[in-house]
């Protein structure tokens, strides 16, 4: 039998990366696993249609996980107002076309969506449904009762308005679908880009940069 050759712990650190759309958060990570050796990991996937920041750990920053994908996150999306689709995003089969609020009936919607909230997990996300991955089950057509989850939402602000679209820029506790909010607004997300996690921002990505671990952690305190 072959034996299995443990990934290496070196080199340890923090990526910081600016994935495009149209790619995998794991094939992200694969490709500085590629260059590096070194076993890899994330805090926080983004979906392929999305764009923005990453947060990579090296080696054996993997075991400091949990310190990272706990962090807030901040997000800036254009919803379309028009439909809403079954993933709440534009790969998504369109399940409703809507009307688009007026501007006072989206500053009440957005006005529930603040703080404490109870949003449902979409469809097509990685969460284990009877431990199988839930997008699987979606491309298959199962249909699920997908569970709530109770999300923080920091601030929810409009920075631009048409008459069938809305853009938003969000900052949100870990684990918050924004596909979830869009959906709660009766439309999708057309674009979702992360531009922060925690103290870390998209401006600062840089693929050939690893951040040491303790100045990393230095920036969590």
């Amino acid at each position: 039998m072959t034996r299995k050759i443990p990934r290496a712990l070196e080199p340890a650190g923090i990526v910081l990366v600016d994935k495009p759309a149209g790619i995998s958060s794991f094939a992200a990570v694969a490709e500085l696993r590629r260059r590096t050796g070194a076993r890899t990991g994330h805090a926080g996937t983004l979906d392929p249609f999305a764009t923005g920041l990453l947060v990579m750990l090296s080696g054996a920053a993997t075991r400091l996980a949990q310190s990272f994908v706990s962090l807030d996150k901040r997000y800036l999306t254009d919803v379309d107002l028009t439909s809403r689709t079954a993933t709440g995003d534009p790969e998504g089969e369109v399940v409703a076309r809507t009307k688009p609020p007026s501007r006072e009936e989206l500053e009440e919607r957005l006005a529930g969506l603040r703080g404490e909230v109870e949003l449902p997990i979409p469809a097509a996300s990685a969460v284990k449904i009877g431990g199988e991955r839930a997008y699987r089950l979606h491309r298959r057509g199962v249909a699920v009762e997908m569970p709530l989850r109770r999300s923080r939402v920091h601030a929810l602000d409009v920075i631009a308005k048409t008459d069938d679209t809305v853009t938003l820029d969000l900052r949100v506790g870990s684990g918050t679908y924004v596909r979830a909010i869009a959906d709660r607004l009766g439309g999708h997300c057309v674009t979702l880009r992360r531009t922060e996690v925690g103290p870390f921002s998209v401006e600062e990505a840089d693929p050939e940069r690893i951040i040491p671990v303790d100045e990393a952690l230095a920036r969590l305190a």
